[in-house]
Parts: structure tokens; C-alpha cells; sequence
């Protein structure tokens, strides 16, 4: 049988991109939904445990596949020879991680060496954005659209931003059922749109909660991730020699 035509082989590999996408945001908004219920029945250390034990390697198959097909299918665009284009997507990646990683989580939760908490933060970061991530998400997508151009590439920020859009929404009602009206309160105070509370009013930035330890964390790991970048084409030759990603396609 000849191979597949160019097009089928975009059809396919961007429906597998999307349908990752979708297991990911079912296991790990999932979840979050379901840590209430499950923190009450085995512990948080112990939900917070079986939470990473899903969705850690969902997101390492997820990272492995878009990296082995970041390229697939149409090129609707090339800018990688434009000298301003790396400043421009180096600049908007590193801001990117200060909203994907906003530095408002106690480190030591994550790995459940602390007992975890379900906390409102108003300070920081949430004064300029009340879903930091989903803004990070859109920012990393729009720089990474920008320099890859593919239409696979397309596919993959649709399922990534539609992922972070129902995390707003799913974030929102999770803090308004446990909260109530301190939620309420925070919610009328902040937005979802960044710098738009700080601009009517209802928020002012201060300085000083921007300079945490964990800032110098972020900043250390855009470094190691600009110095990985090189080993990309290895990983994603790695990861298509693999059985999961002859399986996947």
C-alpha cells in the first residue's frame, strides 16, 4: 500500500494531538475537581501523590509527542530568518513562564512534603491577572505559533488554550464552592484580562511582592530551558523510536 498523502498524515497526527490534549485535560482538571472528595477519603499528601502520579506522565506523553510533530503538516508561515523574530519569542516565552509559574505556590506542597492547601492569593501576580496561567498558556502558544508556523501547530494551541479557558471557568466555581463570598470579594477586585483591575482601579501593584525566592527559580529554569532547547531534535528522535509513539503514529 503507497504511504499515506501529506495531508493525511496532517489529518492524523493534529486529531492525535488534540485527543492527548483532551485525556490530559480530563485527568488533570479531573483532578483538581475531585481533590475535595479525594483529600477527604485518603489525605492530601496522598491525593496530591496519586494527582502527580497521573498527570506527570500524561504531560511527559503530551510534551513527547508535540515535540516528535511540531512541524507536521502545512507550513502556513516561516519567520525563523527574520532577525527580530528570536528576541521577540525569546522575550514573550520568558514572560510567558512568569505567568505559567507565578510564583504563588509553596514549593514544598508540591511534592507533598508539607501537608497541601487550597489557599485565595490576592497579592502579586493575581493583582495583575486572576488566572495567570491561562494568560502564561496564550502568551507560550502565541510565541510558539509565531516561530513554528505549522498548521499542526495551530491544532496543538487550540487544544492547549481551550484546555486553560475551562480551567478559568472550572478554577473559579472550585474557589466559589469552597470560599464563598472571600471569593466573591477577590473575584470583584481582580481580573481575568491582565493589568485591566489595575487600570479601573481596583487593584494597585506593589513592588515589593514581585521580589520571592521562587523568582530567581523561574529565572534559572528559562535559562535551562533556553540551553535545552538544542537537544530537541534529539528528544523528539528518542521519543518517535518509541513503542508508545508507533502506537500513537
Amino acid at each position: 500500500m503507497p504511504p499515506a498523502p501529506p495531508a493525511l498524515a496532517l489529518h492524523h497526527s493534529s486529531l492525535v494531538m488534540l485527543a492527548l490534549l483532551l485525556l490530559f485535560a480530563v485527568l488533570h482538571s479531573g483532578g483538581a475537581s475531585l481533590r475535595a472528595w479525594g483529600a477527604a477519603r485518603i489525605g492530601e499528601r496522598a491525593w496530591r501523590l496519586l494527582f502527580a502520579a497521573v498527570s506527570i506522565p500524561a504531560a511527559v506523553v503530551v510534551i513527547g509527542y508535540f515535540l516528535a510533530h511540531r512541524y507536521d503538516g502545512l507550513r502556513l508561515w516561516n519567520l525563523q530568518d527574520q532577525p527580530w523574530i528570536i528576541p521577540l519569542v525569546w522575550g514573550g516565552t520568558a514572560l510567558s513562564f512568569l505567568f505559567l509559574y507565578p510564583a504563588t505556590y509553596n514549593l514544598l506542597e508540591i511534592p507533598a512534603l508539607q501537608k497541601p492547601q487550597v489557599r485565595l492569593y490576592a497579592t502579586g501576580i493575581i493583582r495583575v491577572s486572576r488566572h495567570p496561567q491561562a494568560v502564561g498558556q496564550i502568551l507560550w502558544c502565541a510565541t510558539h505559533l509565531l516561530w513554528i508556523g505549522s498548521s499542526f501547530m495551530v491544532a496543538a494551541c487550540i487544544g492547549l488554550i481551550g484546555h486553560h479557558l475551562f480551567a478559568v471557568w472550572n478554577g473559579d466555581r472550585r474557589l466559589r464552592n469552597r470560599f464563598g463570598a472571600a471569593f466573591e470579594e477577590l473575584r470583584a477586585s481582580t481580573s481575568l484580562i491582565p493589568f485591566a483591575a489595575v487600570l479601573d482601579g481596583r487593584q494597585t501593584l506593589v513592588a515589593s511582592e514581585f521580589l520571592r525566592p521562587a523568582q530567581l527559580g523561574i529565572a534559572i529554569a528559562v535559562a535551562v530551558f533556553w540551553w535545552a532547547h538544542r537537544f530537541i531534535g534529539l528528544g523528539a528522535i528518542a521519543f518517535s523510536r518509541s513503542a508508545l509513539a508507533h502506537w500513537l503514529g
